[in-house]
């Protein structure tokens, strides 16, 4: 690879694949922009996507890593940590102010560019063990960007529905993966502590998905349509972890 002007043959990889990232997440948040009128399919969508980065994805990285480098938390039981803290702070919120449920157009996009964000940290760290490493989990990352925009659109309009807000969120998001990449190249990160934060995140998505996109969804669109474009979401996260080699 040609070098930019300044910066080392691996720097400039990382800042394509950076730029890359940012450009498919924003491909997928428009997407789902443009087709809002039909919302409830796409929340049905990533209400199982998100489930699936929770079980497919998050979890067994997390299993894994907890094998090589075990912590004082074992992932199952940060997984259910996670769980129940985004469960009291979404509901404890939801009681204090009644109908409003404004704090949803920001918790689940948060959570989502939080992700994004370690994602990003996680291709910066792989590229100190090698530039092959590096690919190979920068590749996996790519593989479901486009969903990460789609889905922060998704659980935007179904917090507030707020399209400004919704825009800032997607943006917040685009970029999380490169600002993960350059912490990446700053600091190492235990692999013990990454187990946990991953756990943590599969039982935020895991809550995110279940107690809140799903029961909302097939209240508003309670038809086989909803159902399929939930098991496609769920069945897409499954194919995008083989082929990533997860």
């Amino acid at each position: 690879m040609i070098a930019l002007p300044g910066l080392s043959a691996s720097d400039s990889l990382l800042l394509a694949i950076g730029v890359i990232t940012a450009l498919a997440t924003l491909a997928g948040g428009t997407l789902a922009l443009r087709f809002r009128s039909s919302i409830d399919l796409f929340l049905g969508f990533s209400g199982g996507a998100v489930i699936g980065v929770a079980l497919l994805d998050l979890l067994p990285e997390s299993l894994q890593l907890a094998r090589t480098a075990p912590s004082v938390v074992a992932p199952t039981t940060a997984m259910a940590i996670g769980f129940a803290i985004y469960f009291a702070i979404d509901r404890s919120m939801s009681a204090l102010r009644a109908k409003d449920r404004s704090h949803r157009g920001h918790f689940g996009p948060a959570s989502l560019t939080i992700h994004s964000l370690m994602d990003g940290l996680g291709i910066g760290l792989a590229f100190q063990v090698s530039d092959v490493a590096g690919l190979v989990v920068a590749l996996a990352v790519l593989a479901h960007d486009m969903l990460d925009g789609v889905n922060t659109v998704a659980l935007g309009l179904a917090g507030d529905g707020n399209v400004k807000t919704t825009k800032r969120w997607l943006w917040a998001d685009a970029a999380a993966p490169m600002i993960g990449i350059l912490i990446g190249r700053l600091i190492t990160v235990p692999s013990s502590v990454l187990a946990v934060l991953m756990a943590l995140f599969a039982g935020f998505f895991l809550y995110i998905g279940a107690g809140e996109l799903l029961p909302q969804v097939h209240e508003r669109r309670p038809r086989l349509s909803t159902v399929a474009a939930t098991l496609a979401g769920l069945a897409l996260i499954f194919v995008v972890v083989q082929l990533a080699g997860h």
